[in-house]
């Protein structure tokens, strides 16, 4: 795979699960990286592990105040912006009659909304760069329905149509977006759901290679979208599920459903 020698990337969320695997990708391959994210104790242990070509900057991806500033901190340290990875998000559960649109929208200020403050803030530093490639970070929930889980499905489907708008909007300027869509992986949205039990044997029974997926699965793919291996693709959607998405979604109802009314 193409290295990143000379490069500068930004990853939000980048202090944990799959956005730190993203930015050690990056950083092995010789690319610097500053990762974002809103607990700077996190961040600063996260770019202490990873080592020299890390950096970090406290972002918060529901302000605009804060992104163009992680943007503008980022560009000032290094010289100018190649990479990016906008993994930040939140999971929710709720259905359509027992979650309110406030808390329907709160899910969709993170997750969509917050990936489009980053990508224009990345995508104007990238421009004046003369080119680069973002990479967002989303979920076979944007392709396969999870009941109880109505709000975070329709964030990720919507980022998955930014990306393919982006896409189509920047690649005048030599921007290149994609996005992967991974499957359950141990991360702290997900907390201790993976190490085992009915959720991760519901999600089992639905894939053709049977296993829990790993940061690392996830991180190697997103490397390769943003190296320039992958200078012919853009505007993609890309499973990392164990084929997941060629079945179905899981039926998360009665697991996301417990301690929370039908109703409200």
């Amino acid at each position: 795979m193409a290295g990143f020698d000379g490069k500068v990337g930004f990853v939000s969320g980048g202090g944990t699960g799959i956005g730190l695997s993203c930015a050690q990708e990056i950083a092995e391959r010789g690319g610097q990286v500053v990762i974002g994210g809103r607990r700077e104790d996190v961040l600063r242990d996260a770019a202490k592990q990873l080592g020299d070509h890390v950096d970090f900057v406290v972002c918060d991806v529901r302000d605009d105040a804060s992104v163009e500033s992680a943007i503008a901190t980022t560009v000032q340290r290094h010289g100018s912006l190649d990479l990016a990875v906008n993994s930040a998000g939140v999971g929710s559960g709720g259905t359509v009659l027992n979650a309110t649109a406030e808390e329907f929208a709160a899910v969709l200020d993170t997750n969509l909304t917050g990936a489009y403050r980053c990508m224009r803030a990345e995508a104007r530093a990238m421009r004046a760069a003369g080119g680069g490639s973002i990479v967002n970070i989303s979920s076979i929930a944007g392709a396969l329905t999870h009941r109880w889980m109505t709000a975070y499905c329709t964030s990720k489907a919507g980022l998955n149509m930014l990306t393919r708008c982006a896409a189509d909007d920047l690649g005048e300027h030599g921007i290149r977006v994609n996005a992967v869509m991974p499957g359950i992986v141990p991360t702290p949205i997900w907390g201790g759901a993976v190490d085992g039990g009915p959720i991760v044997d519901e999600y089992l029974s639905l894939m053709p290679i049977s296993r829990v997926g790993t940061v690392e699965d996830v991180g190697k793919l997103v490397a390769f979208l943003l190296s320039d291996d992958a200078g012919w693709i853009t505007g993609q959607c890309i499973g990392v599920d164990g084929g997941h998405t060629i079945r179905k979604g899981p039926d998360m109802a009665k697991f996301m459903s417990a301690g929370m009314p039908v109703e409200r």
